[in-house]
């Protein structure tokens, strides 16, 4: 089966790309190699068909027909948005080419929605409330959900959007400033650094392992769901003091951390994904806590 994938080259692509060469599926990536890169692909080079280029010239592309389309090369960070407000434009017409795509093949797509969307609402987050307009990032995956929507009605693509909480995992590196909080502590405490927080620490995540994410998203292509948008979490939340304590754990450190003021307007205090709809539509539940994702981490050591 020939399985589309877009940012494969970046940090969940990467890992998913692994996945379904290891299932033994054919896999074309495309990537504009804004924040990926072909080191987190040396496992499988060879093995893939790797063509550079955005999502927004997909149809220009003279792509072979695909089964599936996993959709994530979308800038999946807010202060890239915050830089440079027309990403909003380009995550919403690159998505509306990968439609376009999945109508002529009668292809199922996967995309990557986020948790960042549900600033402010209840605790635990479900998908039936989202939270008033606050930021130019989460206005992109509204859209792009609202998009879908309409083409499940009037073309019959099918489609799923996973609502991403705070992914860490291998193949980070390349995104830099814009990587994980995880992963950012445990860069700086490598090098003997004080991690900086903004704020006291006490804000909290739902820290989920990629390995997981990429569980969840094969998962959601093997489902017949029509149109969806579902969590991708652990149904827990940890704070920054904690991530910081586990880290000096597996490290054997016992650094401190940085508290400085935050300067975020609208800053996204907790989020705590409800799981009730991932595990009803697909069975998901996550498999790797974050003691043990954390150690694992430190153990690749990846530079």
């Amino acid at each position: 089966m020939k399985i589309l994938v877009t940012g494969g080259a970046g940090f969940i692509g990467s890992n998913l790309v692994e996945e379904l060469v290891s299932k033994g599926e054919e896999v074309i990536v495309v990537d504009n190699f804004s924040t990926g890169s072909k080191k987190n692909l040396k496992s499988v080079l060879g093995k893939v068909k790797i063509i550079r280029g955005p999502s927004s010239r997909m149809l220009s592309l003279r792509l072979p027909k695909v089964k599936k389309i996993f959709h994530l090369g979308i800038p999946s960070s807010s202060p890239m948005y915050r830089e440079n407000p027309l990403l909003v434009g380009e995550a919403i017409n690159g998505f509306i080419n990968v439609l376009e795509l999945a109508k002529r093949d009668k292809a199922k797509v996967v995309y990557a929605s986020t948790s960042s969307l549900y600033r402010g609402t209840p605790i635990p987050n479900r998908e039936d409330v989202i939270a008033a307009p606050f930021d130019y990032y989460t206005e992109a995956p509204i859209a792009m959900e609202r998009l879908a929507k309409v083409y499940h009605a009037l073309q019959g693509v099918s489609s799923v959007g996973m609502r991403f909480f705070s992914v860490y995992g291998p193949h980070e590196r390349n995104k830099k400033q814009y990587a994980n909080n995880v992963s950012q502590f445990l860069w700086s405490m490598r090098e003997g650094e004080a991690p900086e927080i903004y704020g006291d620490g006490n804000q909290t995540r739902d820290f989920v392992n990629v390995k997981d994410v990429v569980r969840a998203l094969i998962m959601a292509s093997d489902a017949d769901l029509g149109c969806e948008a579902i969590n991708v979490g652990t149904g827990r939340e940890t704070s920054f003091n904690r991530v910081i304590e586990l880290l000096n754990k597996a490290l054997n450190k016992s650094i401190r951390p940085k508290y400085s003021p935050n300067p975020i307007k609208n800053y996204v205090d907790r989020t705590h994904a409800d799981l009730a709809r991932a595990k009803k539509l697909l069975g998901y539940e996550p498999t790797i806590n974050l003691e043990d994702g954390i150690e694992q981490l430190v153990k690749l050591n990846e530079r």
